[in-house]
């Protein structure tokens, strides 16, 4: 394949995806509120849901934001031999820099020394996947950093294992509280190396909600890990309840025998998340 989309049409697509992405919550999410709701017992964790339900009404109807900070952008680009790529890193920031300008979205990347903001909630946070099939694809994650503050990473012994990993992961969320704006979606990179395992984690996040590891091990493990997780009573907000996370997602990939890198990377009940098919 030899294919190379317009410029123009991808930054009108991450336009419009990025606004997407801050305006709607997923379906999948929506879903798990009102799942969440019914099973709550605590008054206070029902009424937070019930807040949270409306205010993805409100942002849809209204078309304003989901949550007053709209988000560092983080983006993947998945492609295949032969997408010619040049130029698509601008095509993308300018696309955000519209939606941000059209959606009067709050602008919060700034140089991390002086402080001074850019203006335009960009240079994007991009990553680059290649896959065989014929694909060019651009995933959009406007991400909040009350959550993103809250994440975590460590080498650990390989002899502490599987419930290393998993106190890791609990103190993590302990930890963190009610900062990261729970319910969560807890993204989990296991293996790789440093940062490797950062960016598992931060991919975790990109899987559709809910959607289990395909590795059945894996899958297992972000079942008893939800547990765990919810059994902290942290609950929505941090107001006690049965619901802390609603989801784990976990990706793992080969490391150093004499290393096992885990990292925890929180997503905020606001998970917003928009997928492009370019190709």
């Amino acid at each position: 394949m030899n294919a190379k989309v317009e410029l123009e049409r991808i930054k009108d697509a991450v336009k419009e995806g990025y606004l997407f992405a801050c305006l709607r919550l997923p379906e999948e999410m929506v879903k798990k509120f009102e799942e969440a709701l019914k099973l709550e017992e605590n008054p206070l964790a029902r009424r937070v849901f019930e807040i949270l339900l409306e205010n993805a009404k409100i942002a849809e109807r209204e078309k304003i934001p989901l949550c007053q900070d709209t988000g560092i952008p983080v983006v993947i680009v998945r492609f295949s031999s032969g997408v010619d790529l040049s130029g698509v890193p601008e095509a993308i920031n300018e696309g955000i820099a519209e939606a941000v300008k059209e959606g009067y979205l709050r602008s919060s990347v700034a140089h991390p020394l002086t402080r001074k903001n850019t203006g335009t909630n960009t240079p994007a946070i991009i990553h680059y996947e290649y896959v065989s099939n014929e694909t060019f694809d651009i995933w959009l994650m406007p991400k909040g950093c009350g959550s993103e503050n809250m994440s975590r990473l460590a080498m650990l012994p390989p002899a502490r294992g599987i419930q290393g990993i998993k106190e890791f992961v609990l103190n993590t969320v302990k930890e963190a509280g009610p900062n990261p704006c729970p319910p969560l979606i807890v993204g989990v990179g296991i293996g790789g190396n440093f940062e490797r395992s950062a960016y598992l984690a931060k991919r975790a996040l990109f899987r559709n909600p809910g959607e289990p590891n395909r590795d059945p091990e894996v899958a297992e493990l972000e079942k008893e890990l939800l547990e765990e997780i919810n059994s902290l009573g942290i609950g929505p907000l941090g107001f006690g309840g049965k619901t802390t996370a609603l989801f784990v997602h976990i990706e793992i990939e080969p490391c150093h025998i004499a290393s096992l890198p885990v990292a925890v990377n929180l997503q905020c009940h606001s998970a917003r998340l928009k997928k492009i098919k370019l190709l």
